[in-house]
Parts: structure tokens; C-alpha cells; sequence
């Protein structure tokens, strides 16, 4: 069992920035394939932006060119900058890690809010 714990969530000003953490709580993060998600009232969970053990990465297009994601195997976390936020980026943000062989390790965290209003 792996327990993921997020922070760096808050209230920040439209055009603002934050950077979510999440810490993992295993030996061999550097083998999970890591992604943050977002959920917004009302609607479905959808995913962010997420990078493999081999360090590429993907992006929702919403996101593309001002959120950031990367990882520190070292210390087994995933990062999240997040710029020029906007309203719409308003949402609980989950960190997740996954790992596939012969049977799926899939882990969520518990959640950290992040609000963009003026």
C-alpha cells in the first residue's frame, strides 16, 4: 500500500501561481508513473498532467503552457507548477501513481483544494 499526501493547495488571485507537492510513501516511487487530476463541482475527475517513470510527460490541453509537471525520485515526490491560473483552474487537485506488471498498483491521494478568485 502506497500513501500519497498532497500540499500546496489555497486561494490565489487570477494570473497567480502555486506548486502542489505530493509526497510518496514507498521505497520504489521511480517506477510509478505519476499524475495530478483535478475535480471540479460537478463535474467528472479529469486528468492534468502526468509523467512516467521514464520522465516523459502529458498535458490536458486546458493546461498546456502553464503548468509544469516533475519529479524528484530522491525524494519521492511529483511537483505541479501551476501559472497564470485561471478561474476555470478552480478545483480539489489529486495526485495519483500507477504501476502495471502482472497485476495494477494504482494509489490516490487524499486531495488539496485550489481556488482562483479575485
Amino acid at each position: 500500500q502506497v500513501q500519497l499526501v498532497e500540499s500546496g493547495g489555497g486561494l490565489v488571485q487570477p494570473g497567480g501561481s502555486l506548486r502542489l507537492s505530493c509526497v510518496a510513501s514507498t521505497t520504489i516511487f521511480s517506477i510509478y508513473n505519476m499524475g495530478w487530476y483535478r475535480q471540479a463541482p460537478g463535474k467528472q475527475r479529469e486528468l492534468v498532467a502526468g509523467i512516467k517513470w521514464s520522465g516523459s510527460t502529458d498535458y490536458a490541453d486546458s493546461v498546456k503552457g502553464r503548468f509544469t509537471i516533475f519529479r524528484d525520485n530522491a525524494k519521492k515526490t511529483v511537483y505541479l507548477q501551476m501559472n497564470s491560473l485561471r478561474p476555470e483552474d478552480t478545483a480539489v487537485y489529486y495526485c495519483n501513481a500507477d504501476h502495471r506488471s502482472s497485476t495494477r498498483y494504482n494509489y490516490w491521494g487524499q486531495g488539496t483544494q485550489v481556488t482562483v478568485s479575485s
